[in-house]
């Protein structure tokens, strides 16, 4: 594995951006594991999901916890880094080292904050661009990615398919859902509503929006999980307590363990960034330039692609991940699709599930012959 590394991007010429806006130079923070063969064809970009980060598989510095993806990406795993020169960058927007509205802007001195330009899913892809072309690679062996991973995926295949060999998109959609805006909405609201948010100027504050965040992050948690799930693990069951105490604290298992994921994800997230990513995965329309026809927008793609879905996935559902697979078929595209059966819901593919491993596994190895 080779350390977390920060290199400066659009130097020379701002990034500009979809709202109009240019941003210059810009910082990515990314982690590199495996190495670049000599032809520098078998480079994988993994693009991590809203609350994740570049230290994939590497222990994460603030809470000291195995990486994200550490069952999947490493020696002999899935994504077999004595194979695959593995990079995972933070997303501009993000809090750890990428450009963001908790980083310095150069024509105050001070944190960017809200002044940070609202950012999309295609602004992330462009910066991400900027980042292979400095490491000097010009096709990707793969892009792979869940949830807004799976929108960068989805980006790439669109706006850059001459940089891409193959792709995974990972329980995503095309689009963001009137129901998946709203539920986003609901956690800005949060975060704003929040008087230690001070209108995003909080950076030079001994006040933070922590318990906005969290009940942000609360709110969000329930969602990546799935109705069966809850009720397997928690029940009605009580929190170190034979009875109830009719009162506002935690009574039930799922209350405490949801006021625990708020608490300590406030810890290694930044609320500003929240807004911002959010927005951003609201925005996503992978068919927006290409007047509204998915066709249109993947008809210059030529990667062969694997989709995986999961079935109590409610954020993502399958019927989303088969609309891309539907495309794909239409232009002609070597496209595998499996949906894997389990009771984790959304974050099915940050857990322990074999099957999508295997997956994983065989569409790499059996890509890796074609070249």
């Amino acid at each position: 594995m080779n350390e977390n590394k920060i290199v400066k991007l659009a130097t020379d010429k701002p990034l500009t951006l979809d709202c109009g806006k240019s941003l210059g130079p810009i910082q990515t923070a990314y982690t590199t594991y495996g190495s670049l063969n000599a032809n520098k064809s078998n480079a994988i970009l993994v693009c991590h999901a809203l609350t994740g980060d570049q230290y994939v598989a590497s222990s994460h510095p603030i809470t000291k916890k195995d990486g994200w993806w550490s069952k999947v990406v490493g020696p002999d795993k899935p994504i077999d880094t004595n194979k695959f020169f593995v990079i995972c960058p933070n997303v501009i927007g993000g809090c750890m080292g990428s450009t963001g509205p908790k980083e310095i802007n150069p024509e105050t001195n001070k944190e960017f904050g809200t002044d940070f330009p609202v950012i999309t899913i295609a602004d992330m892809v462009r910066a991400q661009k900027l980042l292979i072309e400095h490491l000097e690679i010009k096709k990707l062996f793969c892009v792979t990615g869940g949830s807004m991973g799976g929108m960068l995926v989805l980006e790439w295949l669109s706006k850059f398919p001459e940089m891409v060999h193959s792709a995974i998109p990972i329980a995503t959609a095309t689009n963001h859902s009137t129901q998946n805006i709203a539920l986003n909405e609901l956690a800005r609201q949060a975060i704003m509503a929040d008087p230690n948010w001070q209108s995003g100027l909080y950076y030079q504050s001994d006040k933070t929006p922590l318990k906005g965040l969290s009940v942000a992050r609360m709110a969000a948690h329930i969602s990546y999980l799935s109705k069966d799930a809850l009720q397997n693990k928690f029940g009605r069951n009580l929190q170190d307590k034979n009875e109830l105490e009719y009162s506002f604290d935690a009574d039930f298992e799922i209350e405490s363990y949801l006021r625990h994921q708020g608490y300590t994800f406030v810890d290694r997230f930044d609320a500003n960034s929240y807004l911002y990513i959010t927005r951003a995965m609201d925005y996503f329309d992978v068919t927006a330039s290409h007047n509204g026809s998915l066709i249109d927008a993947f008809k210059k793609t030529n990667a062969k692609v694997l989709c995986v879905s999961f079935t109590s996935d409610w954020l993502y559902p399958t019927s989303e991940n088969k609309k891309i697979v539907k495309v794909f078929n239409a232009l002609g595209l070597n496209v595998s699709f499996i949906e894997i059966e389990t009771e984790g819901g959304h974050d099915s593919f940050l857990l322990n599930e074999p099957k999508f491993f295997e997956a994983l596994k065989g569409f790499l190895n059996s890509t890796l012959k074609d070249l």
